[in-house]
């Protein structure tokens, strides 16, 4: 792959942006402030922002209740999103979806889902409809190391092999499902060896490398256009917070926290290869640091302060006309 300063800035600035983003959330919930759930990415950036810096809007990506780094990395307004979490009107899904369902079909998220394993059944449909249509699109389903082991998702690997669907199957192997260790829930079991099983290129990368991710989602996307069919990654980075925010995490080894964000921050990661390798300063991402930081701050309190969805909005957007 081929990289270039200007490309290389914004995959900086739309991982730091979930950055930002979850620790301002994670600050926000322990305040109090936010209604409902919260899952929150970090630790896992570069997978986001490695797969989706291939895509259009016109692409479509299918997420998990760990979606607000997808959202962002595929180029969903930060303020509809925020108003989402928030539940307030002018949200993605106009106050309704909230953390774990919002949507946004403008930018090809189809959206977030709290059914474990409910990605890939819609995004084989988006990839079918590409197929159809042959207008070259690209459908790509996030799913974690727990989902791997579900029906829907054997069951939509096998179709999407059968008929060559321009489909990705991106695996985040972020260590754990819920409160159980990989190693726990699946055994002696391999993910990449599984998705090899249906019959498609399957390959495992190390997703706290931004670079890593990047090229083998750019493997995969051309496959896809160029009509090759699916293919599976896997990407292993693990999560630094629990499987929700106020999760105790009893369940972890003292000190593996601790031990992630020392040796495998894909931010740190990142910084210290574009800075040696590429015209890129430290400098300029420190003001990229700033900037964001700013705006995130400006777009909680818009959040915080917008009305909520009035009593006659609970009866729109409940069925499609066509």
């Amino acid at each position: 792959m081929s990289y270039d300063p200007i490309m290389l800035l914004d995959a900086y600035r739309r991982m730091r942006a979930i950055r930002e983003f979850e620790e301002r959330m994670r600050r926000e919930v322990q305040a109090g402030t936010v209604p409902g759930f919260v899952h929150l990415y970090c630790g896992e950036e570069a997978i986001a922002v490695g797969a989706c810096m291939h895509l259009l809007d016109t692409d479509y990506i299918g997420s998990t209740h760990r979606g607000h780094g997808h959202c962002i990395a595929k180029g969903c307004d930060l303020e509809g999103l925020l108003l989402e979490i928030y539940c307030k009107q002018g949200g993605l899904c106009n106050g309704k979806g909230g953390s774990m369902h919002m949507a946004d079909l403008n930018k090809g998220m189809l959206g977030a889902n709290a059914i474990v394993g409910g990605a890939p059944p819609i995004a084989i449909g988006a990839a079918l409809s590409a197929q159809v249509l042959g207008n070259r699109g690209v459908a790509l389903a996030f799913i974690g190391d727990g989902a791997s082991n579900q029906g829907t998702v054997f069951e939509s690997m096998n179709m999407a092999s059968c008929h060559s669907l321009p489909m990705i199957f991106m695996y985040e192997n972020n260590g754990y499902a819920e409160f159980s260790g990989a190693k726990w829930h699946m055994g002696k079991a391999d993910i990449t060896r599984r998705a090899a099983g249906f019959g498609m290129p399957a390959v495992k990368v190390d997703g706290t490398d931004f670079f890593a991710v990047y090229d083998a989602m750019g493997a995969a996307v051309e496959r896809a256009r160029n009509g090759e069919g699916p293919s599976s990654i896997e990407a292993v980075a693990m999560r630094w917070y629990g499987h929700f925010e106020g999760d105790m995490q009893l369940y972890r080894k003292a000190g593996e926290v601790d031990e992630l964000r020392k040796n495998s921050d894909p931010l740190i990661k990142f910084e210290a290869r574009v800075t040696a390798d590429f015209d890129i300063s430290a400098e300029e991402l420190r003001e990229i640091d700033e900037e964001l930081t700013e705006i995130i701050d400006e777009a909680v309190d818009m959040a915080k302060a917008a009305p909520k969805p009035t009593n006659d909005a609970l009866f729109t957007d409940v069925y499609a006309s066509y």
